[in-house]
């Protein structure tokens, strides 16, 4: 996909299963299980979207997956499927783990961010990209070092401490941070406190990556917001404000989690946003 003078591959790191009463929050099952048909365990299939950007000078990464490393029971619990991996879909596309310069991280959930390290042929846990400097909310961070009875579930340290380690770590500050001209942190909240999305701008066009805040198409409608938010009002409002901007400036979206539409441009049907999917 050519946008302006960058160009974005739609690599990924599989597939994963997570509740569907969780994705969907207040929304009852009789209306979700229409767009989002669940497994035997209430599941619903998602994907684990992770977009690369190539400018001129720069390979960037956003998101990483799940990745290898976790263990048996967290890849039962969630149906993890990493078919194909996030490595392999890079090969698949043309690059290497030694390609990518830039790791954005949305926010740090083991869904998000799992994919940040690896094991070396010793057993110790590295960075798998290493010659990428990761860039991550300082916010995020510190509440994803500083957990508790609520969020626990959703980080494992072992995915982003060995960063800090191995100085590839780089924290930002802010509620919009320009990474490299062009692309930019925007710090939305809702999901987490700290949670962002992620601006990608050239040559008059914009494509917008959307994380958490709006995971999958069906997402879309206003309520449709996830029982995992820390803040669901913030989510709210940071949807009402951001989709009718998308609609209006031709934006490209990015979908983190949907399993069949990567990205796509919002209409109006009856008066309700729609995707018309970009292959």
């Amino acid at each position: 996909m050519k946008l302006g003078k960058f160009e974005i591959y739609p690599t990924t790191d599989g597939f994963i299963r997570l509740d569907g009463g969780a994705m969907f929050g207040v929304v009852p099952r009789i209306l979700w299980e229409k767009v989002c048909s669940p497994d035997e365990k209430n599941r619903i299939y998602m994907g684990l979207n992770c977009p690369l950007i190539k400018t001129s000078k720069y390979n960037i990464l956003i998101d990483t997956g799940t990745g290898t490393k976790c263990s048996e029971k967290l890849r039962q619990m969630y149906g993890i499927e990493n078919n194909p991996s996030l490595r392999k879909s890079l090969s698949n596309h043309g690059f290497s783990v030694e390609d990518i310069n830039i790791v954005i991280n949305s926010h740090l959930h083991l869904d998000h961010c799992g994919g940040d390290t690896t094991f070396d042929d010793a057993g110790k846990i590295i960075p798998t990209f290493p010659n990428a400097k990761y860039f991550i909310h300082k916010g995020e961070w510190e509440d994803a070092l500083n957990v508790n009875e609520r969020t626990k579930g959703s980080y494992i340290q072992e995915d982003y401490l060995p960063l800090w380690d191995s100085g590839n770590l780089e924290l930002v500050e802010g509620d919009e941070i320009e990474i490299v001209k062009g692309v930019s942190l925007i710090r939305t909240g809702g999901h987490t406190q700290f949670h962002c999305c992620i601006k990608i701008c050239s040559e008059g066009q914009t494509a917008f990556y959307l994380a958490d805040l709006i995971p999958t198409v069906a997402h879309l409608p206003y309520p449709y917001i996830m029982g995992y938010d820390l803040f669901p009002l913030e989510t709210l409002e940071q949807k009402k404000r951001l989709l009718p901007q998308a609609f209006e400036e031709n934006w490209l979206l990015l979908f983190e989690h949907d399993p069949k539409i990567n990205m796509g441009y919002l209409k109006k049907k009856d008066d309700k946003f729609i995707i018309e999917e970009v292959k």
